[in-house]
């Protein structure tokens, strides 16, 4: 009888032990939980263009409140058909001309979509778009990422955190628009009003560390009412994004000026 009692106790404490260990295990992974950065090169010179700007408003709305981060680049080599794009920028263009580069393609097109510096895929197309992402969110990010922002004297400063990232990674930190629309006037796309989303304005690179504090100044117009920021980890040997976050602005709600209420 005392034999099956101690061994009904050692099996109780096998069981217990077993099961702390399995919970630190699953809040380690839940810690470390896949994400996807998806990356739209598109433009509104584009006639092709407008089906991926659908889709990925699509994608935003389905993950709502999901590590999925969503960044539109307006590249600027569509212009000189007939419209130039509002949003368009050269550094976006250099920035597609990198991943053509980090993925070895032969060129670069309109709509693009790279998810998370590894995939690459037209961007109109929806199945293989999910499959990156499901394959993305399924996987245990490499490293992670912490941020914080405020606006301060007309900068946006940030505090970060960053474990495991290896040698030559950089701290991208990118100011986005929420929501636009524009009526284009000439080109493939003329007489439609092209709605937007996740527009990227800006984007800045620092190298990155264990901890740190950055700033840049903000683009004409910006409104923390209708933008934000995303900011994510690239090794710029192949540029594979290793961790992203998005930080709240001060962690308070703000004025359109940038004050906190």
């Amino acid at each position: 009888m005392k034999t099956n009692i101690i061994t009904s106790i050692f099996l109780s404490l096998g069981i217990s032990i077993s099961a702390m260990a399995f919970n630190a295990n699953t809040d380690d992974n839940s810690a470390n939980k896949g994400f996807a950065v998806v990356e739209l090169f598109t433009s509104e010179g584009c006639s092709s263009c407008p089906p991926a700007d659908k889709l990925l408003a699509k994608i935003q709305e389905e993950h709502a409140g999901k590590p999925v981060y969503i960044l539109a680049f307006h590249v600027d080599y569509w212009n000189h058909q007939g419209w130039r794009d509002v949003f368009s920028e050269k550094d976006f263009t250099k920035r597609q001309y990198q991943y053509a580069s980090w993925l070895q393609l032969e060129t670069v097109y309109t709509p693009q979509v790279v998810v998370n510096g590894r995939h690459e895929l037209i961007g109109s197309q929806e199945e293989t778009l999910r499959r990156a992402l499901n394959i993305e969110l399924n996987s245990a990010a490499p490293a992670r990422l912490n941020a914080e922002a405020q606006i301060e004297g007309g900068k946006l400063k940030l505090t970060y955190q960053a474990s495991n990232a290896a040698r030559n990674t950089v701290l991208q930190v990118a100011l986005v628009q929420k929501v636009a629309h524009t009526m284009v006037k000439r080109g493939e796309n003329a007489g439609r009003l092209l709605p937007h989303v996740q527009i990227v304005r800006r984007i800045q690179s620092f190298p990155a560390a264990t901890t740190g504090n950055v700033a840049g100044n903000l683009p004409e117009g910006f409104n923390p009412a209708e933008w934000e920021v995303i900011t994510f980890l690239q090794n710029t040997q192949n540029g594979s994004i290793v961790a992203a976050d998005r930080p709240v602005i001060d962690g308070r709600p703000l004025t359109a000026d940038g004050r906190a209420r």
